[in-house]
């Protein structure tokens, strides 16, 4: 993909290895990408490396370019009008918000390495799963491989590519699929083109799909088959396959392994609580920083000892706060004035502590995914909609809705998961519109880094750059 080296990635990989296996992070020597996976542990080492944060290089779905910012940040900035606003210093997300990006733009291009970074790694694994003797362990290995290649290129085809729906085919170009290990110089340097969206969409399918049957239900701090189904659930909805999606996301909540906690910040003030069906793990060693990267660092302005904690350079628009009842316990507990304004801006405090973990899937989001998919197609399978829907609501003190419309759900789902990464994707996906763009705006989508496409002449740019 790149005129360089991409097997130094797999090193990167293998730059954190565990001590045991609820990811423990210890520094680890790299070590040449050739010989890297030659036993179950060097495995289980790049696997774990891949959920964390790699100092200054990228690699990991922790760090800034992955989870630990752009992958949630990207998304609501694109869908920022009467939502957020950017008033920050860095010129590259004041281009994605104000959808002025140059094909140079850092972001994009950090983003795009990253994840292919990671995409990388699994392959390696998929691989060296000789190495492994184990049977059981083999299989949860491949899963786990299956399932980070499937949700990198998930992450790209939305960014990077025209939506689902954008062609009749979805024969748009999507991103370049990569399935085997790259290695060797000789390897990196072989160009490909851009496969389709619907070809994309067919591997993450498969790849999500295998994760789920392979992963096992119960993973430390990994994830497990439950995140797998999670994350099919969305990539079924954002293809509006809304009985796939329903079953997937059935299966996750009639697990019984997830419920809701009793109150909306837990799972933001917390780790690992009982909501969470996937997030990544942080502390003061593994985390994208405090200073120019992170979401803590970007969407927080809190008061601290005549300091700040944050940057503040996100703000939330009063029109988005005003759209919350007065006695919702979201917009009581996650909205404040913040310190950056002059005490007159409202920022989210979903994001209040540089070292809490990043929750990627909760499961009011499922329960949320159930309740659409079930008024769409008219069935009540797991729970009635008005069930699913009231349990998020009444969780954040809301009075129920006794039959509930279409409307009464995306708008719950808007004020429930704002500010985590999947503003975008439901404007595109609902075919719906931000400002002044459609959800099929080319505008929307983010620029091939040029870096790729001056190294590679089968990959064509996308529209406007």
């Amino acid at each position: 993909m790149k005129k360089t080296i991409i097997s130094l990635s797999l090193a990167m990989a293998l730059g954190i290895t565990a001590c045991d296996k609820k990811l423990d992070l210890e520094p680890r020597q790299s070590v040449d990408a050739e010989t890297a996976l030659s036993s179950a542990q060097d495995v289980e080492s790049a696997l774990i490396g891949t959920y964390g944060v790699f100092s200054g290089t990228g690699g990991g779905l922790a760090d800034g370019e992955l989870y630990g910012t752009n992958l949630n940040l990207l998304p609501e900035l694109l869908a920022s009008d009467n939502y957020v606003a950017w008033r920050g210093s860095f010129a590259s997300y004041r281009e994605v918000t104000s959808r002025q990006m140059l094909a140079t733009n850092a972001e994009a291009q950090r983003t795009w390495i990253t994840a292919y970074q990671v995409i990388n790694v699994a392959n390696n694994i998929l691989e060296s799963l000789d190495k492994v003797p184990d049977a059981n362990q083999r299989t949860a290995f491949e899963g786990e491989a299956h399932f980070l290649r499937g949700i990198m290129y998930f992450e790209l085809v939305r960014l990077f590519a025209l939506p689902w729906g954008a062609t009749a085919a979805n024969d748009q170009p999507g991103v370049p699929l990569v399935l085997r290990a790259t290695r060797t110089q000789e390897q990196a340097a072989e160009t490909r083109a851009r496969n389709t969206v619907a070809q994309v969409y067919t591997q993450v399918i498969d790849d999500l799909t295998k994760a789920a049957a392979q992963m096992p239900e119960e993973n430390e701090l990994r994830a497990t088959k439950f995140a797998a189904l999670a994350f099919l659930s969305r990539v079924y909805l954002q293809q509006s396959d809304y009985a796939k999606a329903l079953a997937a996301a059935n299966q996750v909540i009639e697990s019984g392994n997830y419920q809701l906690n009793p109150a909306v910040t837990t799972v933001f003030r917390n780790k690992n609580t009982a909501e969470s069906v996937f997030e990544i793990q942080e502390n003061t060693q593994n985390n994208p920083g405090t200073s120019n990267d992170g979401l803590t660092t970007l969407y927080a302005s809190i008061p601290a000892g005549g300091a700040a904690i944050g940057r503040g350079d996100i703000q939330v628009l009063n029109e988005f706060v005003a759209t919350y009842d007065s006695t919702d316990a979201r917009r009581k507990d996650l909205f404040y004035i913040g310190v950056k304004g002059g005490g007159s801006r409202y920022y989210t405090g979903k994001w209040a502590d540089f070292y809490a973990n990043i929750p990627v899937i909760r499961l009011s989001e499922m329960l949320l995914t159930r309740a659409e998919c079930n008024l769409r197609l008219s069935t009540t399978t797991g729970a009635t909609p008005a069930a699913d829907l009231n349990a998020v609501r009444t969780r954040a003190g809301l009075a129920p809705i006794a039959a509930p419309t279409l409307a009464n759900v995306l708008n719950e789902r808007v004020k429930e998961l704002a500010f985590e990464g999947l503003r975008l994707h439901d404007i595109k996906r609902t075919k719906g519109k931000t400002g002044d763009f459609n959800w099929n705006d080319p505008k929307l989508v983010l620029p091939i880094p040029k870096r790729e496409v001056d190294a590679n002449s089968q990959l064509v740019q996308n529209p406007g750059y």
